[in-house]
This record gives structure tokens, sequence and C-alpha cells, in this order.
């Protein structure tokens, strides 16, 4: 088994671009770097040829995250009431590859894509379990805001286990 020494080592190896924080926040995200959840598609989801209408992959997005966020030990509903965080959504995006059918379970994956002091973005992935084939793709961004929906940053304890999941953020120059 490797030591942390050696681990560090050999992060540096493969992530050189990687220093100080850095390491440290690359090296936790390697421990929880996404999370899955299983849904199964109810006929109301579907339209009259079996399939899923385009607006609940939306909705799998929202279980992802929801439990993303439990995975991580939040409660979206005590974020709101105990420290008047709220996320709301500011875009989305969707990309379907294939279509999802009645019945089928699904696998939704979801990571945390790019954490900032105000925002936060997520990444998800729809699997059909039965054959592993990718359904679609997208991710949304979000903006913390206050109950009277002005634009706040992430209380400190939110904000560090985001990060723990957020890739590590590599400096670039603007040469």
């Amino acid at each position: 088994m490797a030591t942390s020494a050696s681990r560090l080592k050999i992060l540096r190896l493969e992530r050189p671009e990687l220093h100080g924080a850095d390491v440290f926040r690359h090296t936790i995200r390697c421990m929880l770097e996404h999370h899955d959840v299983t849904v199964r598609v109810r006929y109301a989801e579907t339209d009259q040829m079996g399939v899923v209408y385009h607006s609940n992959y939306l909705i799998w997005f929202e279980i992802g995250r929801v439990e993303l966020m439990r995975e991580l030990g939040f409660d979206y509903k005590l974020m709101e009431i105990n420290d008047d965080t709220f996320i709301v959504v500011a875009d989305v995006h969707c990309r379907y590859h294939l279509p999802a059918r009645y019945d089928e379970l699904l696998t939704v994956r979801t990571r945390i894509l790019e954490t900032k002091s105000r925002t936060l973005k997520f990444g998800y992935e729809i699997f059909r379990q039965s054959d592993g084939k990718l359904l679609a793709t997208g991710h949304t961004i979000h903006v913390a805001c206050d109950r009277a929906g002005r634009v706040k940053q992430f209380p400190e304890k939110y904000k560090t286990a985001f990060l723990k999941m957020s890739p590590p953020i590599i400096e670039r120059s603007r040469a």
C-alpha cells in the first residue's frame, strides 16, 4: 500500500501542474468523484410512443443533484431554513443521445464540475442499466441566493464540501 508521501509523488508525476491546495483537492476528489442514483421510468413520463418526454431528464438531473447533496451531508431544505441559502438554477443544458423508455432502470450520475464563491456547476450523465448505454448528458449552473433572491456567497461549510468534489482549478496565464 502506498504511503501518503509516495501517493503525493505519484500524483505529481501524473498531474505535474498541481501544487499545494490543488493537490489536496484533487486527492479528496478522487475519493468521491460522482454520485449515482437509480430511477425507473414511469408510464406518466413517456409519450404515446413509449419514449420519455424530454423535460423529464431535467427532473432526473434534480434527483441526482439532491442525492449528491445528501451524500455530502447536506439537505436542501435545511440549507434554506438554517442558512438562508437557496441554490437557484441559472442555466440548463441537456444533450439527448438515445431514448429512454417505459419501465427501464436508469442510472443518473452526478458530479460537481465547478465551484466558485457564488456559483456551482453540476454535470450529469444518464445511463440505461440493462446495457450501459449513455442516454443523455448535461449540466446545470446554480447561483446562491438568499430568501429575497439576492445573490450571496455560499457559506464556508458548503463551499468546502463542494470543493472536495470539484476538479482542481488550474491557473492559466493570460499571455
